[in-house]
């Protein structure tokens, strides 16, 4: 069991700062002599620049430089082939960077940046998804290195011999992380050593970029995020900010901030691809699925192959004798698709889940009932045993905690009231890691990892595993994160992070609580340390199938006269392994489901085809969610004791909360009006008109 530290509501070490004002993001960093920057996109879907006009812009008040392909410095050839910024004249999607203008003040450096002309050789684009696109093929291998394609049995023949069948498509938008604060960085150069602040989940990984990038050894290059304004994965890894102010700093012989400007980070920092689901299921008349099909088609760039893997949660949630799944992908002229929270999970749990409630809708069964004749005994695709899987539990749970039982759609004036239920799944990520643990001669702790808090508090969850290790009260651990200098540690994705940094934490807190114990008389003055590295372990091949799970139940109430989609009440019940901290958990699962609500009825992307451009690109026209949507939201868990994970028993949350939510909205608002919606988001337009589709 979890001791006292381990599992308490323990307050964010940093929350003062945060909200004093106290704690600096990358564009705040002051340096003497610093200089800003103000890129430059391309107007143009496709093409080649023939040429750009700095004339003006030069002549401007305050700017400093203006680098092109023709002048700015030369880098090595990137792995990310978004990172190959100001590297030719190739234009392959509108948005992508062909000048950067450096200024004296920011203020001087948009200005700059609106003076500058660029001639294009344009060529025709394509940017228009569909399941039939003629470039489409079937991936080898989707996102996280996942096969492609997979199949077992039968599944044609079992659905035509099935009792009950459903077949349908569903469509989820391209959606945008949109971070509170933009992807932002300070470079400069001191002599032969680079030093970066940049607002990213792992500067590890960005440190090794930079280095390869500008020829470096990595140990002259220093990365920093002490503090970062969310990501939900699109600063998982570097993004061309970095490069572009690591460029301007050596052009100039300044420091030099880039803070992108919100309306173009829709281009050039990920998003999440749209996706067209076709899942076709086959049951007997007592519910148990027979065939169960998972087809999705996406679209990728043609700088390089992102696939988003949203079929992959069929292979694990049912029993399904029959089961295929599939991934196509089209090479379009659209900006690179990226990690976005959870990704293939958050929209293939959308298609699947939503296609689970028409099956018991066919089937005249309860869709919790429905959900649980069909737990698998091992994982479906592998046959490998679960480490743990309490779906049942917290699908009975959170119905009892719902009020499930009395569920029955109703009237109020004008509105329509239903309720719905969803499942949850995401798998267990855990990478190697290093950390150090010293004992210091005031008594107090220090733990060093290069761990990221990007306001999930993993500094505090850090300090709870290290104070359990040594056994001492958590005030006496002192915790640094946030830097490339700190033992190397990988980044906060994946809901990996607490999973793979705790574990080196707690490795070297306790070989530490073992030197100590045989040590006799005061400590050194610089006090002693032990060192851990994860390697070999976090990463060895586990013959156990590691997934969290969860449940989310939805009341909706649909307005007949305007199409407006209130969400009463959202509930999620989860298990995930041991919870490390109740109070930064449950802040995780109330966000992710947040999240999953705007996803459901206000988030989504429309690409224009006529100019190859997401129409929404502020945060006026992409609309997440805000206080007055969120009204009734509750997450609840069960405790897991799961000795396959990791020596603290705890699976990542920082995703799940995310997976399911918006199928158990959409699953209620079919309850409340009786008509099936497979689009996402469940805007007003969307609901008035199938409504009267219905009626009429």
């Amino acid at each position: 069991m979890v001791s006292s530290v381990m599992g308490a509501p323990a307050e964010r070490r940093e929350g003062l700062q945060k909200v004093t004002g106290g704690a600096r993001y990358a564009a705040e960093h002051p340096a003497s002599g610093r200089a800003h920057a103000w890129p430059v996109p391309a107007t143009v879907a496709r093409g080649t620049v023939t040429a750009v006009d700095t004339a003006a812009a030069l002549e401007r008040p305050g700017v400093l430089a203006v680098l092109t392909h023709e002048n700015a410095p030369r880098v090595a050839e990137p792995d990310d082939a978004t990172l190959a910024v100001l590297q030719n004249p190739r234009v392959p999607h509108r948005g992508w960077f062909v000048a950067l203008v450096v200024a004296e003040t920011l203020e001087d450096a948009r200005a700059g940046a609106a003076a500058v002309r660029v001639s294009y050789d344009v060529e025709e684009h394509d940017v228009s998804l569909s399941a039939a696109h003629p470039g489409a093929y079937v991936a080898e291998q989707a996102n996280g290195g996942h096969p492609g394609s997979t199949e077992h049995g039968d599944p044609e023949g079992a659905l035509a011999a099935s009792a009950v069948r459903v077949d349908c498509d569903y469509r989820v938008p391209p959606l945008h992380n949109h971070p509170m604060e933009p992807h932002s960085t300070t470079a400069r150069w001191d002599g032969d050593r680079l030093v970066v602040h940049t607002s990213s989940q792992g500067t590890t990984p960005v440190r090794a970029t930079l280095a390869h990038l500008f020829d470096l050894p990595e140990e002259r290059v220093t990365v920093d995020a002490r503090h970062v304004g969310g990501g939900f994965g699109c600063k998982g890894t570097p993004r061309p900010d970095v490069v572009l102010a690591v460029m301007a700093a050596r052009q100039t012989g300044r420091p030099v901030t880039l803070a992108l400007p919100r309306r173009q980070m829709a281009a050039v920092v990920g998003h999440r691809a749209p996706t067209l689901h076709r899942v076709r299921i086959g049951a007997g008349t007592d519910g148990r699925i027979t065939s169960l099909s998972h087809e999705v088609t996406t679209h990728t760039s043609r700088v390089k192959e992102f696939v988003e893997q949203a079929a992959v949660p069929a292979r694990t949630m049912y029993a399904a004798p029959n089961l295929r799944t599939v991934h196509r992908v089209a090479p379009l002229d659209v900006p690179s698709p990226s990690w976005m929270r959870a990704p293939g999970e958050t929209p293939g749990m959308y298609a699947l889940e939503s296609a689970m409630d028409e099956l018991a809708c066919e089937l005249g069964m309860d869709p919790v009932e429905l959900r649980i004749a069909n737990e698998p005994d091992t994982e479906p695709h592998s046959g490998r045993p679960f480490s743990s899987r309490h779906l049942v539990e917290c699908l009975r749970e959170g119905a009892r905690r719902f009020g499930w039982s009395h569920r029955a759609p109703r009237s109020k004036g004008p509105l329509r009231i239903g309720t719905g239920v969803a499942a949850a799944t995401y798998p267990v990520l855990v990478r190697p890691s290093t950390a150090a643990a010293r004992a210091l001669p005031d008594g107090a702790f220090l733990v060093r990892i290069n761990a990221t808090d990007i306001g999930t508090g993993a500094r505090t969850v850090l300090a709870q595993v290290a104070a359990d290790a040594l056994g001492v009260p958590l005030e006496r651990v002192r915790i640094e994160v946030g830097c490339s200098d700190l033992p190397a540690a990988p980044l906060a994705g994946g809901s990996s992070g607490t999973a793979s940094w705790g574990w080196a934490v707690h490795r070297a807190c306790t070989r530490l609580t073992a030197e100590l114990a045989g040590r006799g008389g005061p400590l050194p003055d610089g006090g002693i340390e032990a060192r851990a590295d994860t390697a070999g372990e976090a990463d060895a091949e586990s013959p156990w199938a590691r997934h969290a799970f969860g449940a989310h139940f939805a009341e909706a109430a649909v307005d007949t006269v305007t199409g407006e989609v209130r969400v009463r009440r959202l509930l999620g019940v989860f298990a995930a392994g041991h919870i490390l901290n109740a109070r930064t958990a449950r802040s995780q699962f109330i966000g992710a489901m947040t999240m999953g609500l705007g996803m459901a009825l206000t988030e989504g992307s429309t690409m224009d085809a006529a100019f190859g451009d997401f129409a929404e690109s502020d945060l006026a026209s992409y609309h997440v969610p805000v206080h007055a949507d969120v009204r009734d939201i509750e997450a609840h868990w069960i405790d897991e004791d799961d000795p396959r994970l990791n020596p603290m028993g705890s699976k990542g949350i920082g995703e799940i909360g995310t997976v399911g939510t918006a199928a158990a909205i959409g699953n209620a608002v079919h309850h409340a009006t009786g008509v099936r919606f497979r689009e996402l988001p469940l805007t007003p337009d969307r609901l008035l008109s199938g409504m009267r589709s219905r009626a009429a």
